[in-house]
């Protein structure tokens, strides 16, 4: 009888090292937001990846930053229980960095009892000589991990490391039924479309000030129909959220549409409304609203 291996596997790293364009290659389907904006992944998303004698759970999480305000804080709890329930570690690092911003986190994964691999990202932008020298660099850093250089942008190296991580897995019964994909509802994934929307139509804070809530997802056979608000934390990002006759939020819209419509493989309806919740992220009830404090 075939062995089955499953088991959690949590990427980490700093902001913007490529932890979600990684997530989504290995499980296939876009369930992470990606968008060159720093702190774009706020919830610790997991996708499920399943085979006849394998289940992997893979964990993406916030990029580690030092905390400057309450939903930061909750952000990396989400960080830190990813060092708690991994058989394997992904520390995510990119061509050229250093360490990571948080030397506590630095040294829990210097003392890992679990199997580290470091993945060097991104060595598709940069020389041989340069990358011969950070594969030193974390060696001297990290003497127990693997270094593995990728490029999760263009899939290089990934069928090796998923492999690799599937040798270190321990033998289990799957975790979840094989059938699933992640543990989020699909509403969740509504929310976060656009709120990528969001990330890459608009510029300075508005971004970070804004939360979506899907208040309403109703499915039959030919068709979804969304209704979600964009939340904002003062009157003027309202009106920069919605534009000049209601046109930037129109674009935000079309965009999420064409997106869910091919996450679901549906037809897709949505209606945007923006409110002012004034502070959300600095207050405690609003988090947890949203699902940042577990």
């Amino acid at each position: 009888m075939q062995k089955h291996r499953a088991g959690f596997v949590n990427i980490i790293g700093n902001p913007n090292v490529g932890k979600s364009t990684l997530m989504n290659a290995f499980v296939g389907e876009k369930l992470s937001i990606i968008t060159s904006k720093a702190q774009t992944t706020r919830h610790r998303i997991l996708g499920i990846v399943n085979g006849d004698d394998f289940q992997v759970i893979l964990s993406d999480t916030p990029g580690i930053i030092k905390p400057a305000y309450e939903m930061q804080n909750a952000m990396m709890d989400f960080v830190k229980t990813a060092f708690e329930d991994a058989d394997v570690l992904l520390y995510m690092v990119e061509i050229g960095e250093k360490a990571l911003k948080d030397e506590a986190f630095f040294e829990k994964i210097k003392h890992s009892k679990m199997p580290v691999l470091v993945l060097l990202n991104k060595i598709d932008t940069s020389a041989q000589e340069v990358l011969e020298k950070q594969v030193q660099h974390w060696q001297g850093l990290l003497p127990a991990a693997e270094i593995h250089p990728i490029s999760a942008l263009r899939n290089f190296n990934v069928k090796e490391v998923f492999a690799r991580i599937l040798e270190l897995l321990p033998e289990a019964p799957p975790y979840y039924p094989k059938d699933q994909l992640t543990d989020k509802p699909e509403r969740f994934f509504v929310n976060e479309t656009i709120r990528e929307k969001i990330l890459l139509n608009y510029k300075k804070e508005i971004p970070y000030a804004v939360e979506v809530e899907t208040e309403e997802f109703f499915e039959d056979d030919t068709m979804i129909r969304i209704r979600s608000v964009i939340m904002v934390e003062r009157d003027t990002q309202k009106g920069i959220v919605i534009g000049h006759k209601g046109a930037a939020l129109k674009r935000v819209g079309v965009a999420a549409r064409k997106d869910l419509e091919k996450f679901f493989d549906k037809q897709v309806h949505i209606e945007l409304f923006v409110k002012v919740n004034k502070n959300w992220r600095s207050n405690t009830n609003q988090l947890k609203r949203f699902g940042y404090n577990q």
